[in-house]
């Protein structure tokens, strides 16, 4: 597989719309990005304090071909320019997957391209390739995905060979630092949120716990969510000690996130260990993770940690090159799994 891929040449067009980020991007042979456009909801649905599927679905129909065109133009390609075209298959909302979906079987069956469905936790996986760290990449890593639906662990053995270790048994992680942002005051998203506030916190002012079970590598968060709860109950509003609180439970979660990897680290020998997904940007985790082994970490930018579609094309390279294609009777799965 090594020298085929070393010789493979590819550029996909990727769209991803499996949540609230409308995205089209152009990858070229996996790690060159020639263009990543990102519509982000944020805005929208932060009044309801979290993604509300609906809106986002219709938002999608609404700039899905305007997201499109300004990736094409961006590359300064057109379609005919293209060797396939990616979409994400899932895990994702329903009604937003088949926006993407439906568009990509439209280009894919006008131009005669080759269509890739793609698992959006496999494109979280490969943006690493997409940084400037990805010709020192080698085999078996560990990659931690940690976002707001998704908090996994994976062994990596080679591109397209997983074995999944662990996996929530509850909230995500991204979805706890929602949650709890929201029992703080703070804006949504709350990941951001919470790292900024938590700069000025005293990480130890409350205790609260930290879920490492007997199972294995999965993790647990819904009780941390509830002791912020209970602490925020004992506070007016206006009396609140935020940064004390977020530091505190930044802490739980970072403390969690980081003793389950280096575990796995160490029992699988891997060369080094990858973060990945929106909670991949939090700068406590990756300190504190870096801190902790002695092996390379390394996460992607701000920009590729949360939803992108150049994550998407980054992953459908290595399929492309190895002759994988779909028909046009694929089908979203908005619980894929990757394994």
């Amino acid at each position: 597989m090594g020298d085929k891929v070393k010789t493979a040449h590819s550029r996909i067009l990727a769209i991803e719309t499996s949540c609230d980020e409308t995205a089209a991007a152009i990858v070229e042979d996996g790690v060159r990005i020639l263009s990543n456009v990102i519509a982000s909801q944020v805005d929208l649905h932060a009044q309801f304090g979290g993604v509300f599927p609906e809106v986002a679905s219709r938002k999608h129909i609404e700039v899905i071909y305007a997201v499109i065109e300004q990736a094409l133009a961006q590359a300064y390609l057109g379609l005919d320019d293209l060797d396939g075209i990616a979409v994400t298959q899932g895990p994702g909302l329903v009604g937003s997957l088949l926006v993407g979906m439906n568009a990509a079987k439209g280009l894919a069956l006008g131009r005669n391209k080759p269509l890739l469905g793609i698992n959006h936790i496999e494109g979280h996986i490969y943006s690493l390739w997409l940084t400037e760290d990805a010709p020192a990449i080698e085999f078996p890593l560990l990659t931690l995905v940690v976002s707001g639906g998704h908090t996994d662990l994976y062994l990596m053995t080679d591109h397209g060979r997983y074995q999944h270790l662990g996996s929530t048994l509850d909230d995500a992680a991204g979805e706890a630092f929602d949650k709890v942002g929201r029992l703080l005051g703070l804006p949504y998203p709350g990941g951001p949120a919470i790292d900024e506030a938590a700069r000025s916190g005293n990480p130890t002012s409350f205790k609260f716990p930290r879920a490492v079970m007997d199972d294995g590598y999965n993790f647990s968060f819904s009780g941390l969510k509830t002791a912020v709860l209970r602490q925020t109950k004992k506070y007016r509003p206006d009396k609140m000690p935020v940064a004390d609180l977020a530091a505190s439970f930044q802490a739980a979660v970072v403390d969690v996130l980081v003793a389950k990897t280096v575990l796995a680290a160490e029992q699988y020998g891997v060369t080094a260990v990858h973060l990945a997904g929106g909670v991949s940007a939090n700068s406590a985790l990756c300190a504190a993770m870096k801190a902790a082994l002695q092996i390379p970490v390394r996460y992607p930018p701000p920009i590729l940690c949360t939803d992108n579609a150049a994550m998407i094309g980054a992953a459908a390279h290595w399929h492309f090159v190895n002759g994988r294609r779909h028909s046009l009777d694929l089908d979203v799965v908005p619980s894929l799994q990757l394994i």
